[in-house]
């Protein structure tokens, strides 16, 4: 145990400290010496009382007493769903752009048109399409955590080098092993910033589908609170959906590195 906690003693970075800090202490500062209104910016006490209070449900401070993990574990699902259909079209097509030209030409341009739409303009033709509630957030997280997938995979798809191509042939390999041994591990950091990059949208946009009118989720959370006058809970909500994605994002680290270890020093 004591060798665990010295390990993690020298892991920890100090200085990334300084900062939540220096704004805590800002904002304690602010809300002591009364220059903003308590119901516009509650105090570092009041704010964190009412997260332990949605966490544990301990003194029922706030409707959402006791009710962060069913709320947390909706916008989870939402957001695997989601991410999910966008990491499925996104390999397939970014692989396919990548590597055949005639795809490219025919798929590139459009995806790139469409990439310019902002993910609150489809908003409203998402709520016709599927109406309020889970397809709409799902719809969302998809479309908008799809580019960032498709573009960077087709770029490491399309950047291998010709002589390996050429090698792999040479030594007997068909289609499907000179993906899996050449193109695939060649292009693998170039996934994974796509990866990455659309798992930190799914986050995003998971707040703009849920704002939509959903019974359960921290986006709800956020948009109830605000009518109910609880401001406490929409940054408690607003940390909540930090933290997930920040957990996520080395959960993925994690899966990437387990499936190409050689990578490790350059996925990071």
């Amino acid at each position: 145990m004591k060798s665990i906690m010295k390990h993690l003693w020298e892991k920890l970075d100090l200085v990334g400290f300084v900062l939540p800090l220096l704004l805590l202490a800002a904002w304690y500062f602010v809300t002591a010496s009364g220059s903003i209104p308590h119901y516009l910016l509650p105090s570092p006490r009041r704010f964190f009382q009412v997260i332990v209070d949605f966490v544990f449900g301990t003194a029922k401070l706030t409707p959402y007493s006791g009710k962060m993990m069913e709320n947390l574990i909706a916008s989870s699902i939402r957001v695997i769903h989601g991410f999910g259909l966008a990491v499925f079209w996104g390999l397939l097509l970014g692989f396919l752009t990548g590597r055949i030209q005639l795809i490219k030409r025919m798929i590139d341009p459009t995806v790139h048109i469409i990439r310019t739409i902002p993910g609150i303009g489809w908003l409203p033709l998402a709520m016709l399409w599927f109406g309020i509630g889970e397809k709409t957030t799902i719809f969302l997280i998809a479309l908008a955590s799809f580019f960032p997938i498709y573009i960077n995979v087709a770029h490491g798809a399309s950047e291998v080098p010709l002589v390996f191509l050429r090698t792999g042939r040479m030594l007997g390999a068909n289609k499907f092993t000179l993906f899996t041994t050449v193109i695939l591990p060649y292009a693998f950091p170039s996934v994974v910033v796509g990866l990455r990059l659309g798992l930190g949208v799914s986050w995003a946009y998971l707040v703009l589908g849920e704002l939509t009118g959903v019974s359960r989720g921290l986006g709800a959370v956020m948009m109830d609170s605000r009518m109910l006058g609880q401001m406490e809970m929409i940054p408690a909500a607003m940390i909540c959906i930090g933290i997930l994605g920040r957990l996520t994002d080395r959960l993925l680290m994690k899966v990437c590195n387990l499936i190409y270890p050689y990578n490790e020093g350059v996925i990071k």
